[in-house]
């Protein structure tokens, strides 16, 4: 009995199709065939074998490249003349075979049951692909759905075809009859929507995960300046639609977009190539400054391009990156010229081979072929010879015998290791014939809902890899990626290097072995640079050409201050306060404190010099406090002699403050006391130029200043101006004191520990007040320079008062010109200098006449007059 099987809106479908589409092939009755289909002729366009139950393949092996089409007869059934064969397409299908026969021999699978297997042949070809799907899901050959006869067809699961369109077509039909389709290629984003597809299986990731891989590629090799290289296809477009964006998201710039056409578009109506050489011609010829050359390697695109650059002999040297759906296949055995395609990458389905795989292949033979239409037709396709003994009609005149071997043929005809595709293959019979055991063991009220079972499955193959699907129904897999070496022999082979697994952390999606890489010949196997202009280097930043792409740009060195410690850095960064640029501004480098220490030659000189001078003062006191009862030590006043010898004598020690790093304590003292001790030495010698003066006055008859001389008039003087100071300086310390500072900024590459004044004011207050009381000494003692006297201590005085007062008169430019621990250096040897001036003018003499000239030391000498 025959029957109909479906929802209303699929039997009217049905009845459309029926009705328009195929009732001329359907004859006076209804004939019931058995679901056990024979091979049947046209070159072996469909093979069976028979099981209780079975799986459908959609293969392709061909395509179809003539779509001329003439109206006035009726079409041929024959498309030999209209199609070109690929035989590495032939590994799928012998895949799907190597499979059941694995499985049979294992008799913990589905032990009493038989699954066969139904392969329908596409063409690559929407048309024929929507023919053989309707031929699946019906009574064979009667293209009627849900139409069921006597014999159940029991179809299990399809294994779809490896392209995103072909698959999408099969789904279309297949989708609600809820029978599992496995997809074996990279499938398009539209598929990703799981609502939509339910029935439908990925062996493989999409195409978003294959796009993002390209990206991950091209930045792993620094490639930020690629061309794309695609088809005059939807399926094109999409391709840059989708990779578009994520290259400029990546900065990675597009330097050209070409695109190639399908082949209904590259054999125009005569025959004849139609090919824009230009377009494929400025994409690969060393023209372009694109080193890398993205390609959406469908088998026309790269079928097309192996012939135009065998054609053309172009020294390209270009880098090919392949989309996945390439395997490196052509269809002729002809030597073209295949040095372009040296050392290109492509990512491939990822493949891992099962045991012995290889040797079912290498077992292959013609004795085989003679009895199976599959293997016969392959086996004439892949060797080009005839099985067939005195066929007249045959063009092929060689005939086989068992000298072929699978392995002797190239890489581009056939490939005895497992492809991505085939290993997908190889996956979903595993996966489908697993699901069936659970099936059969289960109670489970799902126990004939296959989906149910798929959405847990997890099983391990023969070759040591986990099958498992995720919610969306997709394998959990990545991609392998390939480098294709031409052999000495200029042969072609494919070299696993790495592996992307998007699932993998952040940073370690790619794996790859750098070294393992062999590049083309031009690049003498140093890395391909694919850049639109050298990049910056460290210590400079991009600047944006205008009207360039932004992967274009010009390298201009950092501002003063800034560095860029990486290449191609959009922007100088400004270092910590704390450090500074290096000569080449690409790194900071720790600023180095500084300050006038103790270890340094200008420190220690001014320490020496200071001990020296303090040392001087200290044996000058000595030598006059052992001569305190001669007449050259008792004429000058005893007591302010000895105040001044000890306030020039901390001077001298009061420098210590100044040298070391600065500190608290030493910052706050460093200034007042110097102040202080400089105002007593000051107002010692203009009280004792005073006296010089009053003692002459004094001497006239009649004169009354005898009454002011005394040491009460020196002490008072010395208090009262030291007592100004003092307030000065306690004022300062109350309401500004300095304070230990560092200086980040002024010198490069220097951190100044300095002592800050606090209030500047105050600072220059103390020191206009010395200069007061130096103005005032020097006047005093410049009037009484000539008063008559054989030592007359005011002409020294009014000496050591010019050395003084020049000294300080030239620290003020010399202060305010300089930085960090030279302007303590200038102050310092202000100290010294103006302090020394005082002591060796002031007494020198005198020590010289004590010491070296004694006998000019009485009371008659000094009252000798000169004048």
């Amino acid at each position: 009995m025959c029957f109909w099987k479906g929802s209303f809106v699929q039997q009217m479908v049905v009845l459309f199709v029926f009705l328009f589409g195929f009732l001329p092939h359907i004859v006076n009755k209804t004939i019931c065939i058995p679901p056990i289909l024979k091979a049947h002729s046209n070159s072996c366009r469909e093979f069976s074998q028979s099981g209780d139950l079975f799986i459908g393949q959609i293969a392709s092996r061909f395509y179809l490249v003539n779509f001329t089409h003439i109206f006035n007869k009726q079409p041929s059934s024959v498309l030999n003349k209209d199609i070109i064969v690929v035989p590495k397409n032939y590994q799928e299908i012998l895949a799907l075979v190597f499979t059941m026969e694995e499985i049979k021999k294992n008799p913990t699978i589905l032990p009493n049951v038989t699954v066969g297997y139904h392969i329908y042949e596409s063409y690559h070809s929407v048309q024929r692909t929507y023919k053989a799907s309707l031929d699946l899901v019906s009574t064979q050959h009667k293209r009627l759905p849900n139409y069921k006869c006597d014999t159940q067809n029991n179809l299990i699961a399809i294994l779809g075809s490896k392209y995103s369109e072909l698959s999408l077509n099969l789904a279309n039909i297949v989708n609600s009859y809820k029978i599992p389709q496995f997809t074996i290629g990279s499938l398009d984003s539209r598929f990703v929507e799981r609502k939509l597809f339910p029935s439908l299986y990925r062996m493989v990731p999409n195409n978003n995960y294959e796009y993002n891989g390209v990206v991950h590629l091209l930045l792993h090799f620094g490639w930020t300046w690629v061309g794309l290289l695609t088809v005059e296809y939807f399926s094109g477009e999409r391709f840059l639609q989708a990779l578009v964006p994520r290259l400029y998201l990546n900065d990675i710039c597009i330097a050209f977009i070409k695109s190639i056409r399908p082949w209904g578009y590259a054999i125009d109506m005569s025959g004849k190539w139609n090919i824009d050489v230009p377009k494929i011609s400025d994409a690969m010829n060393n023209k372009t400054s694109a080193n890398i050359i993205v390609v959406y390697g469908t088998p026309v695109v790269m079928d097309i391009l192996i012939w135009y650059l065998h054609m053309a002999h172009l020294p390209s040297g270009k880098v090919l990156l392949v989309t996945s759906h390439w395997d490196f296949k052509t269809t002729s055995k002809s030597p073209w010229n295949m040095q372009s395609f040296q050392g290109a990458l492509s990512l491939s389905v990822h493949s891992n081979e099962p045991p012995g795989f290889r040797t079912f292949l290498q077992n292959l033979n013609p004795s085989e072929a003679k009895e199976n239409c599959l293997m016969q037709d392959f086996w004439e396709k892949a060797f080009n010879c005839s099985l067939k003994k005195n066929n007249v009609g045959d063009k092929i005149k060689k005939f086989c015998n068992v000298e072929e071997k699978l392995e002797s043929l190239p890489l581009s005809i056939f490939d005895t290791g497992m492809t991505g595709n085939s290993y997908a293959v190889y996956n979903a019979v595993h996966t489908v014939l697993h699901v069936l055991h659970s099936m059969y063991k289960s109670i489970s009220k799902y126990r004939r809902q296959l989906h149910y079972f798929l959405k847990g499955i997890s099983f391990n193959n023969s070759a040591g890899e986990t099958i498992q699907f995720d919610e969306n129904g997709k394998l959990v897999a990545g991609f392998d990626v390939t480098n294709w070496v031409m052999s000495p022999n200029k042969s072609f082979g494919r070299v696993k290097i790495g592996s992307l697994d998007l699932r993998a952390p952040r940073g370690k999606e790619l794996t790859i072995q750098d070294d393992s890489i062999v590049w083309h010949s031009k690049y003498n196997q140093v890395l391909p640079i694919s850049v639109c202009n050298d990049k910056c280097r460290p210590g400079h930043r991009r600047k944006e050409k205008e009207g360039k792409p932004f992967c274009c740009y010009d390298c201009v060195p950092c501002p003063e201050g800034k560095i860029s410690n990486q290449t191609d850095m959009d922007a100088c960064t400004r270092c910590p306060e704390d450090q500074y640029p290096n000569l080449d501004q690409s790194q900071c480098i720790p600023k180095v404190i500084t300050y006038l220490s103790y270890e340094e030659p200008l420190g220690m000189t001014l320490v020496f010099s200071a001990i020296a001078f303090a040392l001087t003062t200290a044996l000058i006191m000595v030598i006059f406090i052992k001569h305190k009862n001669t007449p050259i030590v008792k004429a000058n006043n005893q007591s302010l002699t000895y105040v001044l010898l000890i306030s020039l004598l901390l001077c001298f020690l009061c420098s210590f403050l100044f040298i070391g790093q600065p500190g608290q304590v030493s910052c706050f003292l460093q200034q007042s006391a110097f102040g202080i001790i400089f105002s007593v030495a000051l107002s010692s010698v203009l009280a004792k130029t005073i006296i010089v003066v009053l003692a002459f006055m004094a001497t006239k008859p009649g004169s009354r200043m005898r009454k002011w001389l005394g040491n009460r008039l020196g002490k008072s003087i010395v208090l009262s101006c030291t007592s100004v100071q003092t307030g000065i300086c306690a004022f300062w310390l109350s309401t500004s004191p300095p304070y230990a500072h560092t200086d980040m900024h002024s010198l490069m590459g220097k951190i100044i520990a300095e002592c800050k004044e606090g209030s500047v004011s105050m600072f220059y207050g103390v020191m206009g007040y010395m200069g007061f009381l130096a103005a005032v000494t020097f006047t005093v003692a410049f009037l009484a320079r000539k008063l008559p006297d054989s030592f007359n201590e005011a002409k020294f005085i009014t000496f050591s008062m010019v050395v003084f007062c020049s000294v300080w008169i030239s620290f003020v430019p010399a202060y305010l010109s300089t930085k960090g621990k030279y302007t303590v250096a200038v102050e310092l040897f202000a100290i010294l200098s103006s302090s020394a001036g005082l002591l060796f003018c002031i007494f020198f003499p005198k020590f010289y006449v004590i010491v070296f000239r004694p006998e000019l030391n009485n009371r008659e000498q000094l009252k000798c007059n000169k004048a």
